[in-house]
This record gives structure tokens, C-alpha cells and sequence, in this order.
């Protein structure tokens, strides 16, 4: 049976009288019924208590892209200025997932705001802008995305460790071109993250989880957009699909012997 993987879903007002809706972009269905190889099961933002009941039910995770950024007051960060996007919901929802993904093994994979959040969930804080940062780079999204470009091009490289599991998804490439797509990034690293990639600027763009027992990998630039035409982003959702297709098999067998 093919793995059922988890993608986390934001609050978005939808038709004409705004009402809120439970979304996530049609690139995270896509992926995981093509590399992944799985079946996607939306997750709405619905609170804290969602986790303990759908947990067991998931083989994977995804933690997706936002243009929402996380909740100052989950890292004791100033206030957010005035008309930046939040989803409360979200975070409410998505937090404590991650640490409860985290302790059970379940495969996970964080993109983007879903990187952002496990930075936050493990005990990180973040740069609300950082393009207001001295000596930092423009890491966000040009305000026209209707150009279909801007979601695909190489913004710029990431420097990464060598050995490490993103090097060798590389092909033991240590300069690797991605996409950027953030205003947020990691300010302070989560005590359980290790950095295994940065930006010209210094800024991290791929971590994984030290002492996670199953796959617990992040990364700030967005591989969902591409992975028809790079290699690597590929790759990478081939393998989480790998992680999340053992964990499946483990638990039918768990079933099958109760």
C-alpha cells in the first residue's frame, strides 16, 4: 500500500465574503503523487489536539510553504510590523505536530515556513526580514508572481557540508542552486537542529534533526516547484517517499500482528 503522507494546510480566506478555508498549494498534491509516490492527505489547521489522533494514521509529513509568517510569541520576537501575513491556526496546529512527529519516528519533511516552524518548534527564533539585515541578502518573493519563473529560477547557491545527507543527494556537489522564496529565517538555531547548508550570505537554508530516530530533514528554498526539471529536489522527495514507504510497511505489520 502506498505510504498516506500528512501535508499541513494554512487559514485562507476564500470567495467572495472571505469565508476561511483549510488550503494547500495543489504543488505539495502533486509531489507527493509523483516522486513521493504516496497517496496526500490534507491537514487542516485545527489545533493542538489534532496531533495525537492522526499521527498514528500518517507514514509521512510535509510541512509547507506559507506566505504567513510564524507567530513572534512562540520565540519571544518584537511584533511583527504592521500588515504581515499570520495564521495563528496554523501554528497552533503545526508546532506541536512536529514535536510529536519528531519523538514518534515519523518521516518528516520541512519546507520552507514548514522549515521556519521547526526551527520554532524545537526551540530556535527567527528574522522576521531578512532583507533589513545588514551584509544579508533579498531572500523573498518578488511582489509579480504571475510569472511562473519566479517560482522556479535559481536565486542563488547554498554552501553545503560535505558528507552530509543534502551533499549526497547532490552527487557530492557542495555549491547548489535553489530558488528563494522567505522574508523569515533562523536567527537562532534550535539546540536539536545541525546546519548543513547557508546561503552566501550566511543565512541557513538546510538542517536535519541530530538525534531524530526516523527522517527529519529541512530545507528554506522550495524543491516542490521543480522537481520535473531538478535533479536534486527529486531526489529528495524519492528518498522521504523511501523513508515514508518503510514506515508504512512497519506499521500494516504492527496491525497485522495485534
Amino acid at each position: 500500500m502506498k505510504p498516506l503522507i500528512g501535508i499541513s494546510c494554512c487559514v485562507k480566506p476564500f470567495g467572495i465574503f472571505g469565508t476561511p478555508n483549510h488550503a494547500a498549494s495543489d504543488s505539495y498534491v502533486r509531489v507527493v503523487l509523483g516522486p513521493v509516490g504516496g497517496i496526500p492527505v490534507l491537514l487542516p489547521a485545527a489545533g493542538e489536539a489534532m496531533a495525537p489522533e492522526i499521527l498514528p494514521r500518517l507514514d509521512g509529513l510535509i510541512l509547507t510553504g506559507s506566505r504567513s509568517n510564524v507567530c513572534p510569541d512562540y520565540y519571544d520576537g518584537p511584533p511583527h510590523a504592521e500588515g504581515t501575513p499570520e495564521d495563528h491556526a496554523r501554528d497552533a496546529t503545526t508546532l506541536p505536530l512536529i514535536r510529536a512527529a519528531i519523538a514518534a519516528g515519523l518521516p518528516l519533511l520541512a519546507i520552507c515556513r514548514g522549515f521556519q516552524e521547526l526551527n520554532v518548534a524545537l526551540g530556535g527564533s527567527l528574522d522576521q526580514r531578512i532583507q533589513d539585515l545588514p551584509g544579508r541578502i533579498d531572500h523573498s518573493t518578488p511582489s509579480d508572481q504571475r510569472l511562473p519563473r519566479v517560482r522556479v529560477a535559481k536565486a542563488h547557491t547554498v554552501r553545503l557540508q560535505p558528507e552530509s545527507p543534502f551533499a549526497r543527494l547532490a552527487g557530492g556537489v557542495v555549491q547548489l542552486p535553489v530558488n528563494s522564496l522567505h522574508n523569515q529565517g533562523v536567527a537562532r538555531l534550535a539546540p536539536r537542529l545541525v546546519a548543513e547548508g547557508w546561503a552566501p550570505d550566511g543565512t541557513v537554508e538546510a538542517v536535519r534533526v541530530k538525534d531524530a530516530p526516523g527522517f527529519a530533514l529541512g530545507v528554506q528554498w522550495h524543491p516542490e516547484y521543480d522537481w520535473e526539471r531538478d535533479a536534486v529536489s527529486r531526489r529528495l522527495f524519492e528518498l522521504f517517499g523511501r523513508a515514508a514507504a518503510d514506515w508504512a510497511a512497519g506499521r500494516h505489520l504492527a496491525q497485522a500482528a495485534e
